[in-house]
């Protein structure tokens, strides 16, 4: 089951939110909101507030189980811009846009949990079975070539 929470016309530009957001996409909401802890960005408080939100409809209004919780989604889409001037030279004057954002969480019990150690565990393991260079091909090929080929010592005379 999908459970989404949104914070609408938040004072930080989406640009900035969404490298927070990058980071905590396909977490458990757990570990999620751990990681949220520690980073030392505006974006970040906000964000967990709309995460902390989005795990509290689930446990009261869909009795799910914040441990099977994962992030299937985060968003920051843009909100509305309040433009300013900022006085210039010679009586000229220059805009200030002060952008907000819109923040959406999405959360789902569907998708299987997948920690980041466990993820990097499996990259290990699968990295020595990975197809070989074209440079070691073309060694493999050249050794596999002299002994293939037979010589015409007989066959000249």
């Amino acid at each position: 089951m999908k459970v989404i929470s949104t914070t609408r016309s938040v004072s930080i530009s989406a640009f900035k939110a969404r490298e927070v957001t990058r980071e905590i996409q396909g977490l458990p909401a757990t570990d999620a909101m751990a990681l949220l802890q520690i980073v030392p960005k505006k974006a970040a408080f906000l964000i967990r507030k709309t995460l902390a939100t989005a795990i509290a409809n689930a446990e009261n209004n869909n009795n799910l189980q914040v441990s099977s919780l994962t992030v299937q989604e985060a968003v920051v889409g843009e909100g509305p811009t309040a433009k300013r001037f900022q006085p210039k030279a010679r009586g000229s004057a220059g805009p200030i846009r002060k952008r907000s954002s819109h923040i959406r969480i999405v959360l789902t019990d569907e998708l299987p949990i997948v920690r980041r150690e466990d993820s990097k565990k499996r990259k290990k393991s699968t990295a020595g079975k990975s197809r070989p260079t074209k440079a070691a091909a073309a060694a493999a090929e050249s050794q596999a070539a002299p002994s293939a080929e037979t010589p015409d010592s007989g066959a000249s005379a």
